[in-house]
């Protein structure tokens, strides 16, 4: 048990390392570290350029900041899920390395973990400084003296985790797929962008498609993070109003332990399937 547990550390580690490497090392620091705060402040800038557009500048209602901080904690989607997934697109079609990784002395759902902490970090800055940007210049009704913050590291942490058992999971199937594969997490991550209320509550929705949003666990996340940093304020929209916040966080904690066994059971029968088809050193030049 002990050195499954050192051999898991161990590929993780590693691949955390090489995960760096590959997200940071194609330009010099300084253009890298402008690269990394302009990006998000450019997709925070288009978010709040429609708004005013739409809402005649309305900046003031409990509106803005509910789709301020859904946007900026949704670059978690993008870099957590959508990076562990594309690890294997990586290693597979781009470096073609992912023979040599599978005879390696490592353990792989691991190994694709720690590939995608790098773009954890990256995403950690970017929401980092959107949400600064957010309150400095834009006024969001923030204040770090009545922020709930057990509440939020707690919802955040779990919500990490959640994504990141679910780009496990895309992972997993990334390795069946031979075409398209790069759309699997773009597709995943589109979809939940519309139906979790990221960018407005889901009474917007027609009734009919407001079941999909309660299915999905990001939905539950960013309600958690809302009402944790705006309090009450979250309250006037009433998606998920009748829930409190241990029952968000039940919820939370069950979602994370079902997407956690789905994604390690997935994967030793999408690497079965994998090695049966002759898939892992296969590439397409799609």
């Amino acid at each position: 048990m002990k050195a499954r547990l050192l051999s898991a550390w161990r590929s993780f580690f590693i691949a955390t390392w090489l995960g760096w490497q590959i997200e940071s090392n194609w330009t010099d620091p300084l253009l890298f570290a402008i690269y990394s705060i302009i990006k998000p402040l450019a997709s925070a800038a288009i978010l709040v350029v429609m708004y005013g557009v739409i809402t005649g500048g309305q900046f003031r209602e409990p509106i803005f900041p509910y789709i301020y901080l859904g946007n900026a904690f949704y670059i978690y989607v993008g870099s957590v899920m959508v990076g562990i997934s594309w690890a294997v697109i990586d290693d597979r079609e781009h470096y073609r390395t992912l023979k040599y990784i599978y005879v390696a002395p490592v353990r792989l759902p691991f190994y694709w973990l720690g590939r995608g902490v790098a773009r954890f970090l990256i995403g950690s800055f970017a929401v980092l400084v959107t949400l600064l940007s957010g309150v400095l210049f834009l006024h969001l009704p923030i204040n770090p003296a009545q922020v709930n913050w057990p509440l939020f590291f707690l919802s955040w942490g779990l919500g990490i985790i959640m994504l990141a058992f679910m780009g496990l999971i895309l992972a997993n199937i990334s390795l069946l797929v031979a075409h398209h594969f790069f759309l699997i997490g773009e597709a995943v991550a589109g979809a939940l962008y519309l139906f979790s209320g990221a960018v407005f509550p889901l009474e917007v929705l027609p009734a009919w498609l407001r079941p999909l949003g309660f299915i999905m666990p990001i939905t539950y996340w960013l309600e958690l993070i809302r009402r944790s940093l705006l309090g009450e304020g979250v309250r006037a929209f009433p998606t998920l109003a009748s829930f409190s916040n241990g029952e968000l966080l039940g919820i939370m904690l069950g979602l994370s332990g079902l997407f956690g066994a789905t994604a390690f059971l997935s994967f030793k029968a999408c690497d079965f399937l994998a090695r049966e088809r002759g898939l892992i050193d296969r590439t397409t030049n799609y």
